[in-house]
């Protein structure tokens, strides 16, 4: 615990699927490795949904940035959003480095976001939660401007 750290120091934006009226289909962040800190928090947002639509999300791993041997992380999915309950919500998927297959050198992370039936308003963020070294945003990702 660090009570006088800034909650920059201890957290970092490691990637960001930016809002946007996503269409039906899939967006997905890049491989982000889960070494450089000892959890990581994924962050779903909803607008306005559209007609029908429905919003999926899950995080998947990978053995490098490339995303070689790709696999869905077992319990890292949320249940599916949709319009009748789902407009302007959020959900959280927590994962740690022991949740990955690291046995079998699995060691990278991205999120996945997947929107049916028709386009709707998205946004998310992958954070990087208690930096094995701080400050934490040292690691953040380079669209972020400004720390005040």
């Amino acid at each position: 615990m660090f009570p006088n750290a800034k909650g920059s120091e201890l957290l970092a934006i490691l990637a960001t699927l930016d809002p946007v009226s996503q269409a039906a289909g899939t967006a997905t962040t890049g491989w982000i490795s889960a070494a450089n800190h000892h959890g990581l928090l994924a962050i779903i947002q909803t607008g306005v949904l559209g007609t029908g639509a429905t919003v999926d999300a899950k995080l998947q791993q990978a053995l490098d940035t490339s995303g070689t041997g790709a696999k869905d992380i077992s319990g890292k999915a949320i249940a599916q959003i949709v319009k009748a309950s789902g407009d302007n919500k959020q959900a959280l998927i927590n994962v740690k480095p022991e949740d990955l297959d690291t046995v079998n050198g699995f060691g990278f992370v991205r999120l996945s976001v997947t929107v049916g039936v028709a386009a709707s308003q998205t946004a998310a963020q992958v954070l990087g939660v208690n930096p094995r070294e701080l400050p934490a945003n040292t690691a953040n990702q380079a669209a972020v401007v400004q720390i005040v």
